[in-house]
């Protein structure tokens, strides 16, 4: 699971370095100006517009692949849970008010005069 998390990684860097190369096609905020090109670098744009598509369905794959595998418990992650729970049984849960230390049944401090007025 880690080296499909680790692929997952690497295609999503790929995709933003696709989407960063291709060329502004207009719309948006581009168009209107009087140089700009509406349809883009053709021959270029094929490849990297068909590219951003796969690697696009390659990171749906990829993420449908490993929610399916942490949810059926893949070898690993069955382990580390294992461990998680254990840990979390070990540690005491806190008291709902959040008092940890017994109440004392002394009285608040007298308040002291304001001297500064």
């Amino acid at each position: 699971m880690i080296f499909l998390i680790i692929v997952l990684i690497i295609v999503c860097i790929a995709l933003a370095l696709f989407v960063l190369v291709q060329n502004p096609k207009g719309g948006g905020l581009a168009t209107g100006g009087a140089g700009s090109n509406m349809f883009g670098v053709q021959r270029t744009g094929d490849v990297l517009e068909k590219g951003t598509w796969v690697l696009l369905a390659l990171i749906v794959v990829l993420t449908l692949s490993i929610t399916t595998i942490a949810k059926s418990g893949g070898s690993s992650a069955a382990g580390v849970e294992s461990r998680i729970k254990e840990q979390m049984d070990k540690v005491p849960t806190p008291s709902p008010l959040g008092g940890a230390a017994p109440a004392r049944n002394t009285p608040p401090p007298a308040a002291t005069p304001d001297t500064t007025k």
